[in-house]
């Protein structure tokens, strides 16, 4: 490991800076590497702490490419042990909890398998809709399964605002599931839309928003919500809205637009073996500064 120069200001959280693993994108914010190791400390957590997973694909099937569907279960235990010890005060899963099975019945016993393991998270938990996650599974079924009531709502806590979106819905504005859509139509409805500018507007907290699809590619991109310019408009319109986090593409990445962080975080699905997991735990702090403490493949990043 090369020395680490004491009067370096580049931007790393915790895991970066003990193991400079991570790699540092433009636009993250400059703060001194003593004081990023000391913010994401146990002792100096920020006013809320976020446990974050995405694309668990659980399923009880041989793998499919790069993705390991059994290995779920071992890697999400890893995440949980560490959640464990850093004691978020919620975990929010961004989508594609389970991947899809031979029949509806099974998919019911892959969310029953994954919400069991899950169970043992002893904080609160909030679920993103995922496209796979109403492969053949309606939203409500889905989200009786996990115990929540809604697929996009909002809460505050530790002086921030947080909101869970929902863009599994086709462009016609029919909600996903029993194979009634392509993954590749994903949009947010006329009401959702409404019902965040209404929400935004409601509240002066700084403000997080949790997604599964991007919202930071063109309309037209692959991965993209097929509204986002829309979405974008709303959030930035806004004025209160930090940062934007994300899955569903599997991959790290980070954009910054109209001065909002868009963080797209590694899907732990991907890959065999616990070197090939992927989480994370969000430090806010009162000033605006997060903090972003990835673990395996996760990147980490530091904003003010």
């Amino acid at each position: 490991m090369s020395p680490i120069n004491p009067d370096s200001r580049i931007s790393l959280g915790r895991r970066a800076f003990l193991q400079q693993g991570a790699l540092i994108l433009g636009g993250l914010t400059a703060a001194p590497l003593g004081q990023l190791a000391a913010a994401a400390d146990q002792k100096q957590r920020g006013a809320v702490r976020v446990g974050l997973v995405t694309d668990l694909h659980y399923a009880d099937k041989p793998p499919g490419g790069s993705r390991h569907y059994r290995e779920t279960l071992k890697k999400l235990d890893e995440a949980v042990t560490q959640f464990k010890k850093d004691e978020p005060d919620f975990v929010v899963f961004h989508g594609d909890l389970i991947d899809s099975g031979k029949s509806l019945e099974q998919e019911k016993q892959h969310l029953q398998t994954i919400v069991t393991a899950i169970d043992a998270i002893p904080y609160p938990r909030y679920f993103v809709l995922g496209n796979h996650c109403v492969d053949q599974l309606t939203k409500a079924e889905f989200l009786k399964g996990v115990g929540q009531k809604e697929s996009y709502f909002s809460f505050d806590r530790g002086g921030y605002h947080f909101v869970v979106l929902d863009s599994c819905f086709k462009s016609d504005g029919t909600p996903y599931g029993r194979h009634n859509f392509k993954w590749t139509d994903a949009n947010m409805p006329a009401s959702e839309l409404k019902w965040l500018k209404d929400d935004l507007q409601q509240t002066k907290l700084p403000t997080i928003v949790f997604v599964h699809q991007p919202l930071d590619l063109k309309d037209t991109a692959a991965h993209a919500v097929k509204n986002s310019s829309q979405v974008r408009k709303i959030l930035e319109s806004a004025g209160n809205v930090a940062a934007v986090f994300q899955g569903h593409s599997h991959r790290n990445k980070y954009s910054e637009i109209g001065g909002i962080h868009y963080c797209t975080m590694v899907a732990m699905v991907e890959g065999s073996g616990l070197t090939n997991n992927g989480y994370s735990t969000l430090d806010v702090y009162a000033d605006g500064s997060l903090v972003l403490n990835g673990f395996r493949k996760q990147q980490d990043y530091h904003w003010s």
